[in-house]
């Protein structure tokens, strides 16, 4: 009897066995492993390996998947826990899809267990197309959230549950238009303050598998061929260990768009040269002729199949005893992960007006209007990178079904989404009598506008009419923007749902309307939601993790990588809507600011503030705690957010809630990139939102606030 290969011995550690398997290939066949599509190895036992997956907010493109809200969605939860546990059920139902799939042989796109979420870009311009993917525009909240997710998807076991991947390293957030052959400049105090930070947490926290790299420049370097990201920062810096994915076909860019390299072959060395082990794309079809060229050596493609290998076995592909191998299909889809996905959407919805029409009384309404073209849309429930739900349950769907036989529900399109998108014969605003008529005929009205992934979204990737999936500004469509001012002048009490997955100008709403809702895309049961929500099941809970700006004027150039001006953080004009904003049905009051630790440079400080719910109805709230540097000139120009804990509240009731400030947040960024303490003196705030004056205007709220001195 023959004894097993080292690769096959679970009893070894992973690096060794993926030495073993990766000694026993030809050169040939290793460098077939370094491709997304990668080759079976027959006489190894090797299957084919298709590493293409997404799970951004649920198992994406690979059939049917429970659709959760949008990323950005989730992330105005700011839950952390919340998050991780959303990220297990998508793990679970790509574990489900992967044994059901891989027991019938079909290894194709989008059906293996590596899957490239979480995106961790920073939010910086609202008008990035591909801005609703990530967890806003703060480094904290996103790392928090970026942590979690990892930790989900990955799992705690003795193998990996999926293989997450930090996304897209680095300083990547548009436009979209140029990225192929756009150079981002960013300082490196701007770098280390605000770009890098989150993907430093996911290697050294999390320990995140993969982390793919961006199709721009950062600073001269092709993203996914920069010595300085991959080699000086990642591994070396903060000690990565596992493998790194290009964005697919950004080696091609090399040559053909950023001019670094003259030819394929030289972009393929350069890539491998620097740290990129697996090609998203063709271009790795060129790495014998590398090598005979002598551009590169066989023992680079060792180390980068011995990465690659070493996650496959992490994921136990090649153990018969992973505790995973039997999560039956049964769980995918099911009835528990809808429940979830539901309380994610009333959770994660944003109330950014209400001057007392919501929640609406059933016993005083006998018709409500329902109008505009996001109302019935499939499409603005579940953003990109998504799956296909079983069921969908559109705004309309929502309110008709709540509504029940004895409130009338008439519906009006009012208006296309966009004009390109009118029928040929039709004129832009052919429905605007109707929605006028629908709405002279209802007690309320519900008007449903904003944009779909169609409009906003990823180059290449959306038939949008605007530039590459970006924003042009922040502006309604003009067509439902006639639309709107058409109803508002009918003069009946109406309640805004705003579907986008960015800041939008929404000065008109704000000052004609008696309500509005931020719903984002939220996912395949959206629509209930927003009608628990709007007839007062649930209490709104959501906070911004993004800044609504005014309009574009309050912004620097769409091209400018600098943070002055930029987010919560350096915002030097007042904010329609501040980052950390958003209202329930109830009220709070906040008392009893304690530090529970004494604040050090090593330790942090702790702190313990109280919140009573002063309401007759049961909230959620999201109690935020800012840091300011009183003394450093390197600090931020206003402040940054350092804790937060979302806390259920029965009405009247009152909870102590402990908060935890980490060490981090005593530092500042110098110009060199360095990370430093450079103050002893420093003013916390504590409250439902920022201690901004729009925030304590909005909220009617003023955050409590603390000196701490560093001991």
């Amino acid at each position: 009897m023959s004894e097993k290969p080292a690769y096959l011995d679970p009893n070894l550690g992973v690096k060794e066995r993926a030495a073993d398997l990766v000694s026993r290939m030809t050169l040939e066949e290793k460098a077939s492993q370094l491709r997304y599509y990668a080759g079976a190895v027959e006489h190894l036992g090797v299957p084919a390996y298709n590493w293409w997956n997404e799970a951004l907010h649920g198992v994406a493109r690979a059939g049917t998947s429970t659709v959760f809200p949008q990323a950005i969605a989730m992330a105005s939860i700011f839950d952390d826990e919340y998050l991780r546990e959303i990220a297990d059920i998508i793990s679970t139902e790509a574990r489900a899809k992967y044994n059901a799939y891989s027991s019938e042989e079909d290894r194709d796109i989008y059906k293996g267990l590596t899957m490239w979420s979480p995106n961790i870009n920073i939010f910086r311009d609202p008008r990035w197309g591909r801005g609703h993917e990530t967890y806003g525009e703060d480094p904290y909240l996103t790392t928090k959230l970026g942590v979690a997710f990892v930790r989900g998807l990955q799992g705690d076991g003795k193998h990996l549950k999926t293989a997450a991947c930090a996304k897209h390293y680095a300083v990547h957030s548009g436009p979209e238009g140029l990225r192929h052959e756009f150079d981002a400049i960013a300082s490196k105090k701007d770098m280390f303050e605000t770009y890098l930070p989150a993907f430093e947490a996911l290697v050294r926290e999390a320990d995140v598998e993969a982390v793919m790299g961006a199709y721009n420049r950062t600073n001269g370097e092709p993203c996914c061929g920069s010595p300085t990201l991959l080699r000086d920062i990642l591994r070396d810096m903060w000690e990565f260990d596992g493998h790194v994915v290009s964005d697919c076909w950004a080696i091609r860019d090399f040559h053909e768009k950023h001019m670094v390299t003259k030819n394929a072959v030289e972009s393929v060395a350069l890539a491998i040269e620097s740290g990129c082990d697996l090609n998203c794309g063709n271009a790795y079809d060129q790495l014998l002729d590398a090598v005979r060229q002598g551009l590169i050596s066989e023992e680079q493609i060792t180390l980068s199949a011995e990465r690659l290998m070493a996650t496959r076995i992490k994921l136990g592909l090649f153990d018969e005893d992973c505790e995973y191998n039997n999560i039956g299909y049964e769980l995918n889809d099911c009835a528990a992960h809808k429940a979830k996905n539901l309380e994610t959407s009333r959770k994660a919805m944003v109330l950014l007006k209400n001057d007392g029409m919501l929640p609406l009384d059933r016993s005083a309404l006998k018709s409500i209007a329902v109008i505009g073209p996001t109302a019935d849309s499939k499409v603005v429930l579940y953003g990109n990178y998504n799956g296909t739900a079983s069921r969908y349950i559109t705004i309309l769907d929502g309110i008709q079904d709540a509504a029940g036989d004895d409130i009338r529900v008439l519906y009006s399109e009012g208006s296309h989404l966009y004009k390109d998108r009118v029928e040929p014969l039709a004129e832009p605003d052919d429905r605007i009598s109707e929605a006028i008529i629908t709405a002279k005929h209802a007690d309320v009205v519900v008007l449903c506008i904003g944009l779909d992934s169609t409009i906003e979204g990823e180059e290449g990737d959306t038939g949008n009419a605007y530039a590459a999936g970006d924003k042009l500004d922040l502006s309604i469509p003009a067509c439902q923007q006639r639309m709107i001012e058409a109803v508002a002048a009918v003069g009946k009490p109406t309640v805004v749902i705003l579907t986008a997955g960015s800041a939008m100008d929404l000065r008109f709403s704000d000052k004609n309307f008696n309500a509005i809702i931020n719903a984002w895309y939220p996912g395949s049961q959206g629509g209930r939601a927003v009608a628990d929500i709007l007839f007062g099941e649930v209490s709104p809970s959501g906070k911004l993790p993004v800044t609504f700006y005014n309009d574009v004027k309050d912004l620097p150039e769409f091209t400018d990588y600098a943070m002055k001006g930029r987010t919560y953080r350096y915002i030097e004009t007042s904010s329609l809507y501040p980052f950390g904003y958003g209202l329930t049905y109830g009220s709070v009051e906040l008392s009893d600011l304690v530090m529970t630790a004494a604040a050090s440079a090593d330790q942090g400080a702790k702190l313990s503030v109280k919140i009573d719910n002063k309401s007759d109805v049961a909230i959620e709230e999201v109690v935020q705690c800012y840091i300011k540097d009183l003394e450093s000139t390197l600090a931020v120009k206003n402040h940054n957010l350092c804790a937060f804990k979302r806390v259920a509240l029965a009405a009247g009731e009152s909870k102590t809630v402990e908060l935890e400030i980490a060490p981090l947040a005593f530092t500042v960024v110098d110009e060199e990139g360095k990370r430093k303490i450079d103050s002893s003196s420093f003013r916390v705030f504590v409250g439902i939102s920022q201690p901004d004056d729009r925030s304590v205007e909005l909220t009617g709220i003023k955050p409590l606030q603390a000196d701490i001195k560093l001991g």
